[in-house]
């Protein structure tokens, strides 16, 4: 078995050997610290009073890996605080260091179209028109087989509004003392609102009278004749009372394979989940002190899981006379719940600034401000 190397007490840096990925060796700030990093940690294991079997390049990896775990603990942060804000945005951007400041209206909205759509108020599908003919011989006419399948290609629709009704109240109107005395037709037309109610005489009067009385008409022809109306379901259209005369029927409708595909948008080559976020991994002198000495508890994590696994290889170490047992187990489990609780500790911390926790604590300041405001008497003034 070869014999374990030693740390020598110092090591050097050289850009684009020294780490596995180099990743940051082209920064200075990076370059400058992986000795000081390498010598602190090698001290921290026990060095100089005990052998370190770790080279440079063994703390310039963990290092280099520590320094990625923190970019990507922050990130990971970032994406699911920004997601919303960056949905749709191109993949081809790089968002990290900087600050995004949006809403997920645009989602809302894209919702609230398809709740649109429904209610035939709004939304990205057309609303299209038909018709049928009606004869005195049916009442019911299935608008699927005899619209959709002919006009649609068989395609499913769904009829959103028929154009059935009754003869309009105010046609019907009646007001025994219009266009008596004192010209008052011509008062009217004067000011414009000849063509709009009967109710000449009364154009004082409250509006509330009409409504009453063309109320009274419609209900009218619900209680004590039969009024027009119908009943769909399933597309099938039956029509009340009986015709009596032959007519077209017409009716407005939406597609439903086109609703669908419409109420999907789906754009190619953008920010579409998790996995295609634009945060790149941190520019290292960009990092501030609270960062960098959570890398540097990190690297000294990962160097004594290295080293507990250095010295598990080399369980034991002959010596004259005898031999000497290693802690490499010792020093993997104690390096792994370091390890553990600095993850935590680093999550807890970007959790307590997100988006909503902020909004929530800005929540709460407010309504204490507001409880403190309250006690304040009001009779006095400072002038």
């Amino acid at each position: 078995m070869s014999q374990a190397r030693i740390w020598t007490g110092s090591a050097t840096f050289t850009s684009g050997s020294s780490t596995p990925f180099g990743i940051y060796d082209g920064n200075s700030a990076f370059q400058s610290d992986a000795p000081k990093v390498a010598s602190w940690c090698a001290k921290r294991l026990g060095y100089p009073i005990i052998d370190i079997e770790l080279e440079g390049e063994n703390f310039f990896a963990v290092f280099e890996e520590a320094v990625s775990e923190y970019s990507a603990q922050v990130n990971q942060f970032n994406i699911r605080n920004n997601l919303g804000s960056l949905e749709g945005q191109s993949t081809g951007s790089n968002y990290q260091g900087q600050s995004v400041q949006g809403s997920e209206l645009n989602n809302v909205v894209t919702i609230a179209e398809s709740y649109g759509n429904q209610a035939n108020v709004g939304g990205r599908t057309d609303i299209k028109k038909g018709s049928i003919d009606v004869t005195t011989t049916s009442q019911v006419y299935d608008l699927q087989a005899l619209w959709g399948d002919v006009s649609e290609s068989e395609e499913r629709i769904d009829v959103t509004k028929v154009f059935y009704e009754t003869t309009p109240a105010i046609s019907r109107f009646f007001d025994p003392y219009s266009v008596s005395g004192q010209g008052t037709l011509n008062l009217i037309d004067e000011f414009g609102f000849g063509s709009f109610s009967p109710a000449a005489q009364f154009i004082l009067m409250p509006i509330y009278e009409d409504m009453l009385r063309i109320q009274q008409i419609e209900f009218n022809d619900q209680m004590r004749k039969s009024a027009h109306s119908f009943n769909i379901v399933n597309n099938k259209i039956t029509i009340l009372p009986k015709p009596t005369s032959d007519y077209k029927l017409w009716f407005e409708y939406q597609v439903v394979k086109e609703r669908r595909e419409n109420s999907t948008i789906i754009t190619p080559n953008v920010v579409s989940d998790y996995s295609n976020v634009g945060y790149n991994f941190a520019e290292y002198s960009k990092i501030n002190d609270v960062g960098k000495q959570w890398i540097r508890k990190y690297t000294l994590a990962l160097a004594k899981e290295m080293l507990g696994a250095v010295r598990e290889k080399y369980s034991t170490i002959p010596i004259p006379g005898s031999e000497v047992s290693l802690d490499g187990s010792a020093l993997r489990a104690e390096a792994q719940t370091e390890k553990d609780n600095l993850i935590e500790q680093l999550r807890e911390n970007l959790n307590e600034v997100s988006k909503k926790t902020r909004m929530e604590n800005e929540a709460s300041m407010v309504e204490q401000q507001q409880q403190i405001m309250n006690r304040v008497p009001i009779a006095i003034y400072v002038g």
